[in-house]
Parts: C-alpha cells; sequence; structure tokens
C-alpha cells in the first residue's frame, strides 16, 4: 500500500475523530487505530452520580441495590480477567440478526478470537479476545449501547 495513502488515512482520523479504521486492497491491509484521550471519560461519569440525590428516597433504593448487586460482576477475582470495550458504540453477539452468536458462556476461547462487534460510525468492529481462556460472564445484551472502557466479558 502507498504510503501516501496511509497518510492521508491518518489525517482523516484526526479530522473524523474515528477512532480505528482497517482498509483492504486485495492482499493488503492496513489497520489505523488512534487512542482516545481519556481525559473526556471523567466527565461522562460525573454527571451519573447528580442525578441521583434529586431523585426521591424510595427511587434511590433500587438504584443503590442495582449497584450493588452489579458490582461482583464488574470486580473480577483475580484469576478472572474482564475484556473492556474499545470503543463506545453498539454490541453485537452474532455476525448478522438470528445468526449463532460468536461466543456462549462456558466456552473457551483463544487470544484474537471474535467475540463481538461493536457498530461505531456506520462501521462494524471485530472485538477480539485479548487472553485466551474461558467465557464465564456475558456483561452486556446484544444491541445495547456500550460506553469506552466498559466491561463486556469476563474471561478465567
Amino acid at each position: 500500500m502507498d504510503m501516501r495513502k496511509i497518510k492521508k488515512l491518518i489525517e482523516l482520523l484526526q479530522q473524523t475523530g474515528v477512532a480505528e479504521i482497517e482498509i483492504r486492497e486485495g492482499e493488503e491491509s492496513v489497520r489505523i487505530t488512534r487512542e482516545v484521550p481519556s481525559a473526556k471519560m471523567p466527565m461522562v461519569f460525573a454527571q451519573a452520580p447528580m442525578a441521583a440525590p434529586t431523585a426521591p428516597s424510595y427511587a434511590a433504593q433500587p438504584m443503590a441495590q442495582a449497584e450493588a448487586a452489579s458490582k461482583p460482576q464488574e470486580a473480577p477475582a483475580a484469576d478472572k480477567h474482564t475484556l473492556k470495550a474499545p470503543m463506545v458504540g453498539t454490541v453485537y453477539l452474532s455476525p448478522s440478526p438470528g445468526s449463532k452468536p460468536f461466543i456462549e458462556i462456558g466456552q473457551t476461547v483463544k487470544q484474537g478470537d471474535v467475540i463481538c462487534l461493536i457498530e461505531a460510525m456506520k462501521m462494524f468492529n471485530q472485538i477480539e479476545a485479548d487472553k485466551s481462556g474461558t467465557i464465564t460472564s456475558r456483561l452486556v445484551d446484544n444491541g445495547t449501547p456500550v460506553e469506552f472502557n466498559q466491561p463486556l466479558f469476563v474471561i478465567e
């Protein structure tokens, strides 16, 4: 692939704010990713706790119970690994509607196996296992929006 094309792709990433792009021309392919600044993350999370104090007390109790119930899933033990979303988008657990999911709970995966898709800016990005092991928990549902760094799966 021509270096001028690669430079133009890098410029396109910088101009549009896209986090990742992959282009294939015949047998050649190039994948360019850029790290999203983490300074934006605290601003997103800072808004959620502000809504809780204004809610009536009867609504605060179920929210606290839901948070307590979700904490064990988000804080796995030392022998467990949490695969997190590398981008913001919509998660899909199968390659197409009605087809078999990429992985099932209890299934063994190898590093590099595709375990889901995240659609971001009308592009489907394959999310691969970053560790070999057994899928012990799925923390997202099909078709739901995910945030950057949100836990998706637990791999033991």
